[in-house]
């Protein structure tokens, strides 16, 4: 049966829409997860939740220890993660308040602890990263917003940058040209341990700035905050629907008599 995680970012450190069941933190050989796993129903759908930057929005992006989530939803049965994040937007299509459900992404961090074959343990395994995003995750996302009338973009490029300072007008030129969608900080190395550990993995951003150079003045803390809060709500709404149309198609799929 799958199990479903949803790991919040800037905005969605709590999750008041959330019937609280049980709260745990399971111990993992990388320490200790970034805040309390809380188990509950969102939209009277099952899930995991986890506030990557901690429950108090203490952890940067590069500080966060991406090793023991992962481990921690693992070890309490998670099969499907989605990741939300707050991104700024480079593509001109991906403007304050757009939802991209990227399925693609460029790794520019440095300096993190980015995999759980590190030669500590002495395994090996290279897995495969050409989609770093899960297919039918992703397609159940779109299916969703499209159910709900949410416009989204339905695929993009996200770029990774180390954080936590925003980046400049030169380097999103740069990004521009190395075809990125959005930027973000927190998307490597979450996804691919996330792919090492053998979960599903999609990622549903919220465009909550336009990235550097591409908007009338500097960025402020004020006007993504104002973006975060119109619109994730959307996000959520399309969460809770992806996850009671996943488990529909799930049941569906059992109640069929099997063709001896």
């Amino acid at each position: 049966m799958r199990k479903f995680a949803l790991i919040g970012g800037s905005g969605l450190d709590r999750l008041a829409e959330l019937d609280v069941r049980r709260t745990s933190r399971p111990a993992t050989a990388y320490g200790a997860p970034s805040a309390p796993i809380v188990e509950g129903l969102l939209d009277g759908q099952a899930v995991c939740f986890l506030p990557r930057h901690g429950s108090d929005h203490g952890l940067p992006p590069h500080r966060i220890n991406y090793r023991a989530n992962v481990r921690a939803l693992r070890a309490l049965g998670v099969t499907d993660v989605i990741a939300v994040a707050a991104v700024g937007g480079i593509a001109t299509d991906a403007g304050p308040g757009t939802i991209v459900i990227p399925d693609q992404l460029v790794d520019y961090t440095w300096g993190r602890e980015h995999t759980f074959y590190d030669g500590a343990n002495g395994e090996l395994d290279h897995v495969d990263f050409t989609a770093p995003y899960a297919a039918d995750l992703r397609a159940a996302l779109v299916a969703a917003a499209r159910t709900l009338g949410i416009a989204i973009v339905p695929q993009g490029t996200y770029a990774a940058t180390q954080g936590p300072r925003l980046e400049t007008a030169a380097e999103i030129r740069r990004l521009a040209r190395d075809g990125c969608t959005i930027v973000g900080m927190t998307g490597m190395p979450e996804a691919a341990l996330a792919r090492e550990a053998g979960m599903a993995y999609a990622n549903c951003s919220l465009v909550v700035n336009r990235a550097a150079g591409l908007g009338v003045g500097p960025i402020t803390a004020e006007e993504m905050r104002r973006n975060l809060e119109r619109g994730m709500g959307d996000v959520l709404r399309i969460v809770g629907t992806t996850l009671r149309q996943v488990r529909a198609v799930h049941r569906g799929h059992r109640s069929r008599p099997s063709l001896q």
